[in-house]
């Protein structure tokens, strides 16, 4: 791994994974994004991971309207990096989840390393009670659903992403994913510097054991020796606690309201700025430096803020 005393902090602040009745904190229409997106990137995140909602019910969507309005003010207020899923929701085909990307063509955006159980339905033993039905529907299919992610759907998102000049922020949720990752690197479609996302505590995935962490961090040491930048996301209440282990050994680190809608044991998180606030703490604590944004495009060798289309 590529090592530097800069820590890249990025925030996912919107997301798919959690619906609008299990956090009132939850940003959901295009003014709630914008400000929880601005206020994180004031608390220290260089790269904002974003998804859209619809306004009316806070169901995920690709259309680009969505987004439009929030970029735009986001950009105009903050020098952060915009980072755009492809992921979208498992419900979504793959040109759906690039819609976003391709009409702004961003900086970066993220790339699912792989095919995937993806298992929200525990969710249910916590959050009862519903305010829209699609909640409750998201949740429970996802006990029949494979995240599909083939070598076919990563090669079409590598090659039409990286015609736009967008770097990827790869999400590796298993082992395998990594190895799926190296392929496209011997093949000449990924390069350097690499820019690899561990996710680890999603049902499907990898666990969050601090073993688990340590096998991610030895396997893609073995893969790519030192031309790749290390980040940790850690879902739920591994928010925290991983980003910590992963961070006293290096790596970068992903919080927001995405990943976990926790702050402390049974305490939800205010906002994203909350999370970004407590992680930059830590890492002032274990002497780590935070990076800038402009320090974050020189570390991932990104195309700068002024030649995307938002």
């Amino acid at each position: 791994m590529a090592t530097n005393n800069k820590v890249i902090i990025t925030c996912a602040a919107t997301g798919a994974i959690h619906t609008p009745s299990m956090s009132p904190h939850l940003p959901v229409t295009a003014d709630e994004i914008a400000r929880a997106a601005i206020d994180a990137a004031k608390a220290g995140a260089a790269i904002l991971h974003l998804h859209a909602r619809d306004p009316k019910d806070g169901r995920p969507t690709q259309d680009p309207e969505a987004f439009r309005p929030f970029l735009a003010q986001i950009k105009a207020e903050t020098n952060a990096v915009i980072n755009l899923t492809t992921g979208g929701s498992p419900h979504m085909t793959v040109e759906e989840r690039m819609r976003p990307a391709m009409t702004f063509q961003p900086e970066v955006a993220s790339l699912n390393m792989g095919s995937m159980n993806f298992g929200l339905f525990p969710m249910l033993n916590r959050f009862k009670e519903f305010k829209y039905e699609w909640e409750r529907e998201h949740l429970e299919k996802s006990r029949d659903l494979v995240f599909k992610n083939t070598f076919n759907d990563i090669e079409t998102i590598l090659r039409r992403g990286s015609d736009n000049g967008t770097r990827f922020e790869f999400e590796c949720y298993d082992i395998s994913h990594l190895y799926n990752l190296a392929h496209f690197v011997e093949r000449g479609l990924v390069k350097g510097p690499i820019f690899v996302q561990s996710v680890f505590g999603i049902l499907g995935g990898i666990g969050p054991h601090p073993e688990d962490l340590m096998h991610m961090r030895r396997t893609a040491d073995r893969l790519f020796g030192d031309q790749y930048q290390w980040s940790i996301l850690g879902a739920g209440r591994n928010q925290i606690p991983l980003a910590t282990i992963g961070a006293a050994m290096g790596s970068h680190v992903r919080v927001g309201l995405e990943d976990s809608l926790w702050i402390g044991p049974g305490q939800l998180a205010a906002s994203n700025a909350e999370q970004v606030t407590r992680i930059r703490t830590v890492l002032e604590a274990l002497n780590r430096e935070v990076a800038t944004p402009d320090e974050a495009r020189q570390i991932l060798g990104l195309k700068g803020a002024a030649n995307v289309a938002f």
